[in-house]
């Protein structure tokens, strides 16, 4: 999937809007609303400074350990951890945060991939439009998946 093209982006909203609230995990713990909030965090967090590690041991490591696993094209495990900013503990608007998702999803879209070349992240110091790419679209084929979609 290509997060900067619009028929990709598009044939992902449609896929988005296939979810009901009725939809239940095929593993793991969020619900639905739980999930798409999830989902939008990292949306936020790639276009605010939302989060941002306090120290530069912090990036360090996130750069080090995790950034190989979540930029290349491997897809994310089943049940794998969670970092805290990303957990979402409390019950959201389902219908909220859809529209939220799906904005996002436009907005990068319509930011296109110039705009992501060299964009830093909070976790991982810049990244290339391709690795926002792939971040981006690996984590929602794996939660979509997750919720047999």
């Amino acid at each position: 999937m290509n997060i900067y093209d619009s028929t990709d982006t598009n044939d992902l909203i449609v896929q988005i809007n296939k979810l009901t609230p009725a939809k239940k995990p095929n593993w793991g713990k969020m619900s639905l609303d739980q999930m798409l909030t999830h989902l939008n965090v990292v949306y936020l967090m790639a276009f605010t400074d939302k989060d941002t590690p306090s120290n530069s041991v912090a990036k360090f490591l996130l750069k080090l350990i995790i950034k190989k696993g979540v930029v290349v094209p491997k897809p994310n495990p089943k049940n794998g951890r969670t970092e805290p900013q990303f957990i979402i503990k409390n019950a959201k608007n389902f219908d909220e945060e859809k529209k939220k998702l799906i904005s996002y999803i436009e907005k990068v879209r319509d930011s296109g991939n110039s705009n992501f070349e060299g964009k830093e992240s909070q976790s991982f110091d810049p990244l290339t439009a391709e690795e926002w790419n792939v971040l981006f679209a690996k984590h929602m084929e794996h939660h979509l998946t997750q919720f047999g979609i």
